[in-house]
C-alpha cells in the first residue's frame, strides 16, 4: 500500500509517500480502504519533531480516517466488507490501509462524505469532550475560542449552538467571519486588528466568560485566565504560538516556555477559577470516557445537527502542501488528504 511517510522532523519537507507492506487485523480490528484522512495541527508539531508522542521516523502520522471496511479481525461482527466507516487511531492514518479497534470506529451515514468523516473524530470529540465532559456547557453560557474557523473551532461553534442562549466569541482574521456567523459564532474577533480581551470586556460588561477554549498557548493562556468570570474555566488544548515557520526555531520554543504563566493552586482557590487541558491522543485508550462521547458525536452526525466542514483537499502527492497550508493559518474548516 502507498503511505505517506514522516522520514526526518525537517518539517512538511520531511514527508514522502513509499510503498510499505499492507496491515492486517488483529482480534477485534476492522481494516479499513482509506478514502480521506485528516490532518491535524498535532501531525504538524510531530513533523517538526515538536510533538512528544510521535512515534520516531521514519513514520506514518495520522490520527483519523474514513473509508469502507476492507478486512474484519477475528471476533468482529458489527460491520461487513464494504461497509462505510469512521475509525480512529493514533499515528498510521495516513495510509491507504488502517486497521483499528472496532470499538473506535462508528459507521458513515450516507448523506456524509468520506472528507467530511474523516474531519469528526480529532475535532467533535476534542470540542465535545472539553464544552461537556470537562466544562458541562449550560444554557446562557459565555465561550471564548481561539482559531476558531479551524476544525476544532467549528466543531465548537456548531456544538455550542445546540444548548440555548449560549454566546460565542470567536477569534479569526477578518475575513473568516462570514463564515464563524454562519456556524453560530456570536461575536467574531479579528485578532489582527482588534485586543480580542478588550472586546470580551466590553461585551460582558467587564464580567468575562465561563469557558476559554485555548490553543495558541503562551503568553494567550495568561489573557485568557484574565477573562474568566469567578467559576470559569481555561483549557488548553495545543500550542500553536510555539510553532511558526517550516522547521524548529528554538529561539522561539524557548520564549514560549519562558512566557507560560505558572498557575499556582492557592491563586486558582481564591480566584474561584480553574485551569485544565485536553489532548485526544491520551484519551483514545480510555474507553469509559471517550466511547459515550463516540456514540454522542455519532448521533449527532447522523441526524445532521452538526456538519463537518472541508477546506481543502489534498492527494497522499501533495502532503507537503496541506501541511503547510494548515500551517499558514488560512484554512476554513477541516484540510483532508486522500489516497
Amino acid at each position: 500500500m502507498r503511505s505517506v511517510v514522516l522520514t526526518r522532523t525537517t518539517g512538511p519537507s520531511g514527508l514522502e509517500v513509499r510503498e510499505v507492506p499492507d496491515p492486517s487485523p488483529k482480534p477485534g480490528e476492522v481494516r479499513v480502504r482509506v478514502h480521506a484522512a485528516g490532518v491535524n495541527f498535532a501531525e504538524i508539531m510531530a513533523a517538526k519533531g515538536l510533538y512528544p508522542d510521535a512515534p520516531k521516523c521514519p513514520a506514518t502520522l495520522g490520527y483519523e480516517v474514513a473509508g469502507v471496511v476492507d478486512a474484519l479481525g477475528a471476533g468482529v461482527d458489527r460491520y461487513r466488507v464494504g461497509d462505510r466507516v469512521v475509525a480512529m487511531i493514533r499515528f498510521g492514518g495516513q495510509a491507504e490501509l488502517v486497521c483499528a479497534p472496532v470499538d473506535q470506529t462508528f459507521a458513515l451515514p450516507e448523506h456524509v462524505s468520506f472528507e467530511e468523516g474523516a474531519a469528526v473524530p480529532v475535532n467533535y470529540l476534542t470540542a465535545h469532550h472539553m464544552l461537556f465532559e470537562m466544562h458541562r456547557l449550560r444554557a446562557g453560557d459565555r465561550v471564548l475560542v481561539h482559531q476558531a474557523a479551524g476544525g476544532v473551532g467549528t466543531a465548537v461553534l456548531q456544538l455550542c449552538a445546540t444548548v440555548p442562549g449560549v454566546v460565542t466569541f470567536g477569534t479569526a482574521s477578518k475575513g473568516k467571519h462570514d463564515f464563524l456567523r454562519a456556524q453560530g459564532c456570536t461575536h467574531p474577533i479579528d485578532y489582527r486588528s482588534e485586543d480580542y480581551a478588550a472586546v470580551v470586556h466590553e461585551k460582558t460588561g467587564g464580567e468575562g466568560v465561563h469557558l476559554v477554549l485555548d490553543a495558541l498557548g503562551g503568553t494567550d493562556w495568561k489573557k485568557g485566565y484574565g477573562l474568566l468570570r469567578r467559576g470559569g474555566t481555561l483549557i488548553g488544548f495545543g500550542w500553536a504560538n510555539m510553532s511558526t515557520g517550516e522547521g524548529r526555531n528554538l529561539g522561539r520554543i524557548v520564549s514560549q516556555f519562558v512566557q507560560q504563566p505558572r498557575f499556582d493552586v492557592m491563586k486558582l482557590m481564591n480566584d474561584n477559577r480553574g485551569v485544565a487541558g485536553c489532548n485526544m491522543g491520551h484519551l483514545w485508550d480510555a474507553k469509559a470516557v471517550l466511547y459515550p462521547q463516540i456514540a454522542a458525536v455519532e448521533a449527532m452526525l447522523a441526524a445532521g445537527t452538526v456538519r463537518p466542514h472541508v477546506d481543502k483537499r489534498f492527494s497522499f502527492d501533495q502532503a507537503a502542501e496541506a501541511y503547510r497550508w494548515l500551517q499558514s493559518g488560512k484554512n476554513v474548516g477541516k484540510v483532508i488528504l486522500v489516497p
